[in-house]
C-alpha cells in the first residue's frame, strides 16, 4: 500500500491515487468510493463519507477550525462595516458641527439686534442685561429637559439580557444564580 499525499489515507498497490474503490474520480467523486458496488452509482455525500472515514477527534478538530474561521470572518465583516459607517458618521458630524457654528453666529447677531432695539427705548446696559437673562432662562429650560431625557434612559437592555444568557449556553450543566 502507498499513501496518496492528497487524500492522507493508504491506497492499494497499483491503484490510481485519487480514485475510489469503484474508480470514481474528479470533482463529483472527489476520490470517494461510490456508495454501492457498481461503478454507475453516484458517490457518497460528503457528510456520509467523512462520518465513515474520519475519527471523532478529526471531526471535532475540523469543527473547531471551521468555527474559528467563521468567527474571524464575522469579526472582519463587522470591522469593515463599522469602518464604513464610522466614515459616514464622521462626515455627518462634521456637517452638523458646521451648522451648529453657523446657528450660533445667527443667534449672536439676533441677540445683538434685540439688544440694540431695546437700547433705543432704554439704556443700552439694561437692554443687554435683559437679553442675557432671556438666554439664561432658555438655557435652564433646555438643561432640565435634557436631564429628564437622560433619566428615562434604561441602557442597553437587550444586550444586557443577551450577555446574561451566554454563560448557561456555554456550560449547560452549571446552574446560574
Amino acid at each position: 500500500m502507498t499513501t496518496d499525499p492528497h487524500q492522507h489515507r493508504p491506497t492499494p498497490a497499483g491503484a490510481v491515487p485519487g480514485a475510489g474503490a469503484a474508480g470514481v474520480t474528479g470533482a463529483a467523486g472527489a476520490g470517494r468510493p461510490a456508495s454501492g458496488t457498481g461503478s454507475t452509482e453516484a458517490p457518497m455525500p460528503e457528510a456520509e463519507y467523512r462520518a465513515r472515514t474520519e475519527s471523532l477527534g478529526e471531526m471535532f478538530a475540523s469543527f473547531s477550525e471551521n468555527l474559528s474561521t467563521l468567527v474571524r470572518q464575522e469579526i472582519q465583516l463587522a470591522k469593515a462595516e463599522a469602518t464604513v459607517e464610522a466614515k459616514k458618521a464622521g462626515s455627518g458630524a462634521g456637517l452638523f458641527a458646521g451648522a451648529a457654528v453657523a446657528g450660533f453666529l445667527v443667534l449672536m447677531f439676533l441677540s445683538m439686534a434685540l439688544m440694540w432695539a431695546l437700547g433705543s427705548v432704554m439704556h443700552l446696559g439694561w437692554a443687554a442685561l435683559i437679553v442675557a437673562v432671556v438666554w439664561a432662562i432658555v438655557a435652564a429650560v433646555l438643561a432640565v429637559t435634557g436631564k429628564k431625557y437622560f433619566d428615562r434612559m434604561k441602557g442597553l437592555r437587550q444586550t444586557q439580557e443577551t450577555v446574561q444568557e451566554i454563560p448557561p449556553t456555554l456550560n449547560p450543566n452549571k446552574e446560574t444564580p
